[in-house]
């Protein structure tokens, strides 16, 4: 990816996954994305290892990459590049990721993954809203059908 690519709103988000209940991204897209080998970035990671807590990255156990590969439509040529368990980052991983990979591609592609982030929380949160208005007015209605 050159500097001057922009990743879509909906790129990033087919990128990201539900793994033990949390949003997460894959190591192998990240590096990607960050125009990097997915080996560099994780030599990174070890490199700096303080700053990725089990909250911020996992590694996917056998199990969690089979319900994974399972979910999602993977070619043979994609699964390939799989030969080790991945590493997962939540949303707190990625902008960790930014104090490790240096550089413009990395800050960019850092900055619109944390807006995607973000949108996707606007988004959730315009959905329950919604939910909770629609039960309000179902309990009004039960209501005025009892009375009635």
């Amino acid at each position: 990816m050159s500097n001057s690519k922009f990743l879509s709103e909906e790129t990033i988000i087919k990128k990201i996954y539900m793994v033990r209940g949390q949003k997460v991204m894959l190591d192998r897209d990240l590096a990607e994305m960050y125009n990097v080998e997915t080996r560099v970035l994780n030599q990174s990671i070890k490199r700096n290892q303080k700053r990725f807590p089990a909250d911020f990255m996992f590694q996917m156990s056998g199990e969690e990459l089979s319900d994974w590969i399972s979910q999602n439509v993977i070619s043979n040529k994609e699964k390939m590049g799989l030969r080790k368990l991945p590493n997962v980052f939540t949303e707190q991983g990625v902008a960790m990721l930014s104090s490790v990979l240096n550089g413009e591609t990395a800050i960019a592609v850092n900055i619109q993954i944390i807006r995607t982030f973000t949108r996707i929380r606007q988004m959730l949160s315009e959905h329950t809203e919604l939910r909770l208005e629609v039960e309000k007015i179902k309990k009004k209605l039960d209501n005025q059908d009892k009375n009635m």
